[in-house]
């Protein structure tokens, strides 16, 4: 009967020890004739300085790469931004412009209207009738209405305001 006590446990480690086993673990593996493990394995070798420079200018050039990115997104963002307020401004300036002309056309012929106004009153090519004549109906009473000749030193009273 084997009890587990510490100094069980120690005397067996110095067995063990005095046997060999832990200074050569491999000892006894030599004696086997076929392979333990199978298979083609990478063999890590320590890195030289070169290589560790290497790395390092790679991850710090990745860094400047991924903070390029960035800044080229967000720039592409605030450039669309600011096109499309300028589309919504040139929108807003060819619906003013087309008012505008609608504007300068209706200007245009409300001038040309008070010209011809203008020009006829000043070669009074039209006569107003000194005289009107009224026809009876028929079957009405003749009556004779008066008419009032205008004289010609009367001044017009003009009302300059609107």
């Amino acid at each position: 009967m084997i009890l587990n006590t510490s100094r069980l446990v120690r005397k067996q480690q110095e067995d063990l020890y005095r046997s060999g086993y832990v200074q050569n673990p491999v000892k006894d593996a030599n004696d086997y004739t076929g392979q333990l493990i199978e298979g083609s394995f990478y063999r890590s070798q320590p890195m030289t300085v070169k290589e560790m420079l290497v790395r390092r200018i790679n991850k710090s050039l990745c860094g400047c790469l991924m903070v390029t990115i960035m800044v080229t997104f967000v720039s592409y963002y605030i450039s669309m931004i600011y096109e499309a307020k300028l589309n919504s401004l040139d929108n807003e300036i060819v619906r003013i412009n087309t008012e505008n002309q609608d504007l300068q056309s209706e200007l245009d012929r409300f001038r040309s209207f008070n010209n011809v106004d203008s020009r006829i009153g000043k070669f009074n090519l039209l006569q107003k009738a000194d005289k009107v004549i009224e026809v009876t109906a028929l079957n009405a009473q003749e009556t004779s209405p008066a008419v009032q000749k205008k004289s010609d030193n009367e001044t017009v009273n003009w009302n300059v305001g609107f």
